[in-house]
């Protein structure tokens, strides 16, 4: 039985490579509501409390990649109440309605789908709690449901949740009328085939699949979530190796302590696995070259 992440693993901000630096944070502050935790020179870093989703990279020398390609499908940042979801979701609705691209009610959340201005994925969800997930035979039950989203945004939009919307950029303002909590829950992938994903994320990496659809997608996570990681080929199958382009620059997962970033470690370089360390973290590329940033809580 191959060794598995330890249970109270979590995903870290993802970074994204941006050609407009101001527009991006603009969006991902404006209208997704969160909060610029620090900005320097080309990278700012957006999250909420002391707790980094999304960091910006500028790199406007760089490319958009092409259609197909391996990368990111989109950045999931979880709210911890319905509230708190509705607020940010009539927020993208007011300041950015264009990207918004769909929503559902998948049994164990219900997630609204939105791209940003330079094409990511962003998924915007709230958790049911963990006693109403089923599970069957170790696999999560999950479907793709309709979710009404102006009936969601009647039940749960509070007076609190829509002033949000009405309110000029705020960076790191004391006053910051934000609420809730909003990290990312999960990170999904486009890959180029699910074999493969699942050798490196399940089989190497040590996360447990909880949901699979047949040779389109593959779902796993620490600890019985229902999903930390998804890879999919849905837009594309057969994608080589990913070339420097914009987009995704890195995922970050995090683990309990400096011990477990140092078995994982041990583990990837017995599998073979090239590693960076850079003292504080260590990274490695998955089969596609998407970048695995892995460091300690504590």
């Amino acid at each position: 039985m191959p060794e598995l992440l330890p249970a109270d693993s979590a995903m870290g901000a993802v970074t994204l490579r941006v050609a407009d630096l101001d527009a991006m944070t603009a969006y991902y502050r404006d209208a997704v509501t969160l909060t610029v935790l620090a900005a320097e020179g080309g990278r700012v870093i957006l999250g909420r409390g002391a707790t980094p989703s999304v960091i910006l990279e500028h790199a406007p020398e760089l490319k958009h990649a092409s259609p197909g390609e391996a990368g990111l499908f989109h950045t999931a940042i979880v709210f911890d109440s319905q509230e708190a979801l509705a607020a940010a979701v009539y927020s993208v609705a007011r300041r950015a309605p264009g990207t918004f691209t769909g929503s559902a009610d998948h049994l164990v959340s219900q997630a609204f789908y939105f791209t940003d201005p330079e094409g990511n994925g962003v998924e915007l969800y709230w958790d049911r709690d963990r006693s109403q997930w089923s599970w069957t035979h170790g696999q999560v039950e999950m479907d793709t449901l309709y979710l009404d989203p102006n009936g969601f945004l009647r039940e749960h939009l509070t007076e609190r949740g829509a002033t949000l919307a009405e309110l000029p950029s705020l960076d790191t303002a004391a006053d910051d009328p934000r609420f809730g909590d909003a990290v990312v829950g999960h990170v999904h992938l486009s890959v180029g085939d699910v074999a493969s994903a699942r050798a490196f994320y399940v089989d190497r990496l040590g996360f447990e699949a909880t949901a699979s659809l047949g040779s389109s997608a593959l779902f796993v996570s620490a600890g019985g979530y229902h999903h930390h990681m998804a890879m999919n080929t849905w837009n594309s199958r057969g994608a080589g190796v990913r070339r420097l382009a914009l987009g995704l620059g890195e995922v970050q997962l995090r683990l309990p302590g400096a011990d477990d970033v140092g078995a994982l470690t041990e583990r990837m370089r017995h599998y073979g696995v090239p590693t960076r360390d850079d003292g504080r973290s260590v990274s490695f590329d998955d089969p596609w070259a998407n970048a695995v940033r892995v460091v300690a809580e504590a």
